[in-house]
């Protein structure tokens, strides 16, 4: 069973908390067990194998999916949104790295020895640059470890060519991710509206992403967003942080 965390309304990070079982159409709740006979006496059709906890209405409220689960889909079907986007595409990077760039022939370039930053602009960073001109942004705070993964070090190289392109990038310590209760998922966000999340195997390919305009993720995906974007250092001074610590 594979839990995705939704929320939390506890400051301490203990509980209560939301979790999505990923794969089904359930929710698991984490909470205070109902131990008090005389409630536990009120409750109706109680199965042997069943307990019960209590959470603040607040929880339900800002975290609990209103909508069904959507089939997850390839990520190419999301091409579209990085052109047609109106205002903002925002993204979260949680992992430790990616199958995709281990296995870019830019990976190699870099392992080499190459400045994978000056290299000429590719579709990505055309894309990036033709938004940028036109007023539109596109953002993202990834989570990284100190120190660096192998992965992370790759992305802060890479990733200074994005920020000339234009792309807004930013660093966040992990602990200080995991303090601010940020989601251990990735995704993009669209014009606060569309998300999508990313579903990684264990060797870190994307299998795909699980759109969603459900308000509840939104809103969480909103919250983390500006948490995450308000406490993350600028690509440019973290490189140089980075390299003053080396």
């Amino acid at each position: 069973m594979t839990l995705r965390f939704l929320g939390t309304t506890s400051d301490s990070g203990d509980c209560p908390t939301l979790y999505e079982v990923e794969g089904t159409d359930s929710i698991l709740v984490q909470g205070d067990r109902v131990t008090d006979p005389e409630r536990l006496a009120r409750l109706r059709h109680v199965r042997e194998h069943e307990t019960f906890v209590t959470v603040p209405r607040d929880l339900l409220v800002r975290f609990a999916p209103r909508a069904e689960p959507l089939e997850m889909v390839p990520f190419s079907e999301i091409a579209h949104l990085f052109r047609e986007f109106r205002h903002t595409a925002w993204r979260l990077e949680t992992r430790r790295g990616y199958a995709t760039d281990r296995r870019s022939p830019k990976w190699a370039r870099w392992k080499a020895g190459a400045d994978i930053a000056a290299e000429p602009l590719d579709a990505w960073r055309e894309n990036v640059a033709a938004a940028v001109a036109e007023g539109r942004r596109f953002e993202r705070v990834r989570i990284v470890d100190e120190p660096l993964t192998e992965g992370q070090r790759f992305l802060l190289a890479s990733g200074l060519g994005n920020v000339a392109a234009g792309e807004d990038i930013r660093n966040l310590p992990r602990a200080r991710a995991q303090a601010l209760g940020l989601p251990d998922h990735d995704f993009w966000l669209f014009d606060s509206r569309v998300l999508a999340r990313f579903v990684f195997d264990e060797d870190d390919t994307t299998l795909g992403v699980v759109l969603s305009e459900d308000p509840a993720e939104i809103a969480a995906a909103c919250q983390a967003r500006d948490a995450a974007w308000h406490h993350a250092v600028p690509t440019r001074a973290y490189a140089r942080r980075v390299r003053s610590d080396a």
